[in-house]
């Protein structure tokens, strides 16, 4: 006998939702579109029609949160988000968030770029790519060094209040650097690195929840070291009859109200088995097994 009842019905509806405003409200079981490129995030997905089933059968698994950039490519998620949400029966309901301040040079290559005239570009591109007059939510990608904080984050601000932005968010930042962007607009939104063997930033998270912010974590899945016979992870998983997966999200789920999982995958099996995680109820003992597990 299971130590807690599954539910079988495969529905992101069941991981709960999240509330942004009275209009943008979420299932708190998100997607995220980075794998939706080539290799190290660069150029295009190898079967672009098959990118676009993967976002519209996750509409179908009551998915209704997409997490995207334009650097994703870039540009090429953005093309297949949008041709995958079109046929969604509830496109009015379904949310993207966007990030804008990255520059990309080649496979794997990453670098920051906050001039104000050019996030301005971006959300005025994306919007065109995805097919929107507004973005849902749009971060700040990488605080860039080169340029103040309040031009960065002042710029977006200037693009909420021409109704261009509805939401304004930050990735990968400290307390600290919260702090000093809430000076210039109202964040609505965090996005770092996070997950069941990596939460480090377990005070980025309590912040955003004491401030009323969603808090996204990317790389939600790295359970690589964690995996194994004798490890806690496993060990749970078939405790649970459930994949290690599911385990690391419903980690991340019962950990704050405010965590949204937006695990990125290119396979139709894959984002099923990772929405089934919206049904894993984790006991308080087994959830603080894991949390011992972060390095």
């Amino acid at each position: 006998m299971k130590e807690v009842e599954l539910m079988t019905e495969l529905n992101a509806t069941n991981s709960g939702t999240y509330k942004f405003d009275d209009q943008f409200i979420v299932n708190r079981l998100g997607y995220g579109t980075m794998q939706l490129t080539g290799k190290g995030t660069w150029g295009p997905f190898p079967d672009p029609e098959k990118a676009a089933d993967v976002v519209f059968r996750a509409t179908e698994l009551g998915i209704n949160f997409f997490d995207t950039a334009d650097s994703y490519g870039p540009w090429f998620a953005d093309r297949y988000l949008a041709e995958g949400l079109k046929g969604a029966a509830n496109r009015n309901k379904i949310f993207i968030s966007d990030k804008v301040g990255q520059t990309r040079q080649g496979p794997n290559v990453w670098t920051p770029h906050g001039e104000p005239n050019y996030l301005r570009q971006q959300v005025e591109v994306s919007m065109m790519t995805l097919g929107i007059d507004h973005e849902d939510l749009v971060f700040l990608h990488r605080i860039d060094s080169h340029f103040p904080v309040a031009d960065q984050v002042g710029e977006l601000k200037k693009m909420q209040d021409e109704g261009k932005i509805k939401h304004i968010g930050l990735s990968q930042v400290t307390v600290d650097q919260i702090k000093e962007a809430q000076k210039y607009a109202k964040i609505d939104a965090i996005e770092n690195l996070y997950n069941v063997g990596n939460h480090g930033d377990d005070d980025v998270v309590d912040y955003a929840e004491n401030q009323h912010m969603a808090f996204v974590p990317w790389f939600p899945l790295d359970t690589g070291k964690l995996v194994g016979t004798d490890s806690p992870l496993s060990s749970i998983a078939k405790k649970y009859n459930v994949s290690e997966a599911q385990i690391a999200l419903a980690w991340l789920l019962k950990r704050s109200p405010n965590i949204l999982p937006i695990p990125g995958t290119s396979s139709v099996a894959h984002l099923e088995d990772n929405v089934a995680a919206a049904n894993v109820q984790l006991s308080d003992e087994d959830f603080d097994t894991l949390s011992h597990l972060s390095k």
